[in-house]
Formats: structure tokens, C-alpha cells, sequence
């Protein structure tokens, strides 16, 4: 199965999937239950370097539905002998490093507002516990430039998960609670919870269904949004 990823494949499976994004999230404007889809494509440069490419559907911060996309790069520290049992069976290597930096730019077109230009900068820890349990606190910053506009936002997100192995699978389900400081409202103005799982499908590929909870309280009344999402992460 693996042989679908090697070479030419590996592209044109990530571009089928990209040109599908547009499709789906239109189907889905009018549902209550709004649907996000997501790819994300990593290369590993370096022992301690990895560079991936992400495509997304976005509704956060009380923001319109938006794409998102763009580079990112990853540095990390050599892995952790403490994170082994937690990430063994873990395709992306920035998991099994006790610390994460990360800087990115994402593109984000919307047809109800003015363009985005973002610079993300990312601090991301992992912390093992008892029992195989993965903590990850990941602290983000946006940095964004609209119409001349300079706003930015603070977002941290605590998320905890576990890997389980079923005869010779592998498939690790999670929650996570993140909240958002804006600059623009200069208050915490946004909370999300989720649930999911990720899925291996091939050797270098994995699914990951969740579900998304968000309150907004910029505005009166507040903004409750019911979100589900699929990311598709390949590792080439």
C-alpha cells in the first residue's frame, strides 16, 4: 500500500485533495454543522529541521469561513527517551521532541473580507505522563496584516492524548480546550473545545476526524459554533 505515496503519487494525491477543498466546504456552508476540511504535507530537511505545507478551511476567532494557506517550518530537539512509549507508533516526528519552534506564513482569502497576511510563530512543549498519556501545550501567536491593518492574536492550546493498539493498529484518540486573547477586542474573546482521532491509513499517511466546539464573546450575543473536521496529514 505504501507504493501509492512513492514518487509522482505522493504529489498528485496531495493536489487531488487540495483542488477538492473549495468543493466541500461549499457544500457545507448552509449546514448548521459546519465541515473543515485539511491537508497537511510534511518533509523532514534535517534531523532537526521539518518543513510542511498546509491547506485548510478555517472559522475561529469570530472570524468568516476562510482558507488558509501556506509553509511553516519546524526546529526541534533531539527526541526525548521520556516521550518513546507516548509516540512510538506517532508519524510526525515534531511529537516525539520534548520542545518545537516553529515560524510560518499563511495566505487567508475570503469572500466577505479583505485578505489576510499572517505570520505564525508557534512554542510547542510535549509532556509524558503515566499510563502512555501525551500532554501538548501549544502556544501560537498570529500576526496579522489586513487592508494596512496590523491586529494579533494569542492563542494556547492544551491538548491530551493517548495511544492505543488494537492486534497490530494504531490509532490515538485525544481532547483539547484552546483559548484566544485578540488584540482587536483586548479581551480572551474565544474558547474551543475538541474531540478526535487519529487514524494511520498508510505508511506515511493519517486521517484525523474531530469535532469542534467554539463560543465567541466579542459581540453580544455570543457566537456558538459547531464544527467537524478531517485533516489529512502525508509524510513524504
Amino acid at each position: 500500500m505504501d507504493s501509492y505515496l512513492e514518487g509522482p503519487y505522493r504529489i498528485r494525491y496531495f493536489l487531488i485533495f487540495l483542488a477538492l477543498l473549495p468543493f466541500l466546504s461549499l457544500q457545507a456552508q448552509a449546514q448548521t454543522l459546519q465541515f473543515l476540511p485539511e491537508v497537511d504535507a510534511y518533509v523532514k530537511i534535517q534531523p532537526q529541521i521539518q518543513v510542511y505545507f498546509q491547506a485548510k478551511e478555517t472559522r475561529e476567532g469570530g472570524e468568516p469561513t476562510q482558507a488558509e494557506i501556506g509553509p511553516s517550518l519546524e526546529f526541534y530537539l533531539k527526541p526525548w527517551l521520556k516521550l518513546k512509549d507516548a509516540t512510538v507508533f506517532d508519524l510526525n516526528e515534531a511529537s516525539k521532541r520534548p520542545l518545537v519552534l516553529a515560524i510560518g506564513y499563511r495566505y487567508l482569502p475570503s469572500p466577505y473580507t479583505a485578505t489576510v497576511n499572517r505570520l505564525r510563530l508557534d512554542i510547542t512543549p510535549h509532556f509524558p505522563i503515566r499510563g502512555k498519556v501525551l500532554i501538548t501545550d501549544r502556544n501560537r501567536a498570529d500576526l496579522d496584516w489586513q487592508s494596512g491593518k496590523f491586529m494579533w492574536r494569542y492563542r494556547n492550546k492544551l491538548t491530551i492524548e493517548r495511544r492505543f493498539t488494537l492486534h497490530s493498529y494504531h490509532f490515538a484518540p485525544y481532547v483539547a480546550a484552546e483559548t484566544f486573547y485578540e488584540s482587536k477586542y483586548q479581551k480572551w474573546s474565544t474558547t474551543a473545545l475538541y474531540t478526535g482521532c487519529s487514524f494511520p491509513i498508510l505508511k506515511r499517511a493519517q486521517i484525523e476526524p474531530y469535532y469542534e466546539h467554539q463560543n465567541n464573546t466579542e459581540k453580544s450575543p455570543n457566537q456558538k459554533l459547531n464544527q467537524l473536521g478531517l485533516l489529512l496529514e502525508l509524510f513524504l
